[in-house]
């Protein structure tokens, strides 16, 4: 996006890290206050069911079919980044890899620190009119929305929270809802720290996100490159090597790999959670019977690593592939944001009533998101070829 946007839109990358953290904490309240899971908690949405299952769930999971291309995207990257490292190496040798992924921080930090040294400084007008809020152009669109839906926290990401805080965090700490003050006081405490953990972790990733793309709008933008299909490390790698030398491209390609293979291995175990629930749901597996539920994760463990690796082998276009996952993924927030309102204030325990502070930010950031999704139907949709007949 830096890479074909210049600064311009540096304000929108830190809009859409920023602007979902209030959804986020509103799915992770309910499930401190009910102990729901995702599918459990999107069952009880208002509105018609297909059999035992909402509405809501159908859609997921329609929308989550087409979510797979971004995964194959993100396999086929970290295939490129091995064949940067080990050029000759077959493609399906390589789609294995795994690592670390603090390394590629601090590479990016640094990065941007010894760029203000080079030709290729950033000045002072070039960031601050990053800061000026302007809407993509239509060349600039697709790539705007793709990034809105995975920087920050994207929309299936949230609904994945709430496994992790009922499984290992803050819900199952909390334990099950009782009529008690020892358990009202524990659910208060907990969320307090869960503020603390994501407002936190929203700074650390923003900074983290907008230095990638000052990087790609000061070195990539400039010199007019674009990162295509077979060549997108190469051409990300290039951002390093002219700050840091040509030796920092293999440090970024081994940071690229480490990054991009923990996305996809966290993805797989959210995806794993997700999908055994919603098939509870829909009532062809008891999700809350252990066995059962760890024989489907199990399956579908292995059968999407198998689907990932095949959508890129078929496509090869990893870039387009994580947009367009992207895209879908922005759609997605919109039905998060429907369930966080509706948690808010249809289902949420009395007792944990949150400030005026907190509820204003909930509605502006849904809000927010709805503006962009408004927004993105206006210019996307070519609705003048559509409402204009040609003349009998």
């Amino acid at each position: 996006m830096g890479a074909k946007a210049g600064f311009t839109l540096l304000w929108f990358i830190i809009f859409s890290c920023v602007v979902k953290v209030a959804v986020q904490l509103e799915f992770g309240k309910h499930a401190i206050s009910s102990g729901e899971t995702t599918m459990e908690a999107l069952n009880s949405l208002p509105g018609p069911k297909l059999g035992a299952a909402n509405w809501s769930i159908w859609l997921w999971l329609v929308l989550m079919l087409t979510k797979t291309l971004q995964l194959g995207g993100i396999i086929g990257a970290v295939v490129l980044g091995v064949e940067q490292l080990f050029p000759g190496l077959e493609p399906n040798l390589t789609d294995g890899m795994f690592s670390k992924r603090y390394l590629t921080t601090l590479v990016i930090a640094v990065s941007v620190s010894m760029l203000q040294t080079t030709a290729s400084a950033i000045t002072g007008p070039e960031f601050t009119s990053g800061l000026i809020p302007n809407w993509p152009d239509q060349t600039t669109l697709l790539i705007a929305i793709g990034a809105f839906g995975i920087t920050g926290v994207g929309g299936d990401e949230i609904l994945a929270y709430n496994y992790w805080l009922i499984e290992k965090g803050y819900a199952s700490y909390t334990g099950p809802r009782e009529n008690t003050e020892a358990w009202e006081q524990r659910a208060k405490g907990w969320i307090r720290v869960m503020y603390w953990d994501a407002i936190l972790a929203m700074v650390c990733y923003t900074l983290m996100t907008s230095m990638f793309y000052l990087l790609g709008a000061a070195i990539l933008h400039r010199v007019g490159t674009l990162p295509t299909s077979g060549n997108l490390i190469e051409i990300l790698g290039t951002m390093y090597t002219q700050t840091l030398g040509p030796g920092a491209k293999v440090v970024f390609v081994v940071g690229a790999v480490v990054v991009l293979y923990s996305t996809m291995f966290a993805a797989l175990a959210a995806w794993t959670r997700l999908y055994a629930d919603a098939l509870g749901q829909i009532g062809l597996i008891n999700f809350h019977n252990q066995n059962s539920r760890k024989k489907a994760i199990g399956f579908i463990a292995c059968l999407f690593p198998l689907t990932w690796a095949a959508l890129y082998l078929f496509f090869e276009a990893p870039g387009q592939m994580v947009i367009i996952g992207g895209v879908i993924t922005g759609v997605i927030l919109l039905l998060v944001v429907f369930a966080a309102l509706f948690f808010r204030y249809r289902r949420l325990d009395s007792r944990l009533t949150p400030s005026k502070f907190y509820d204003v930010a909930l509605w502006a950031s849904a809000g927010a998101i709805l503006t962009v999704a408004i927004m993105t139907l206006r210019d996307a949709v070519p609705w003048d070829s559509i409402f204009t007949y040609p003349a009998p």
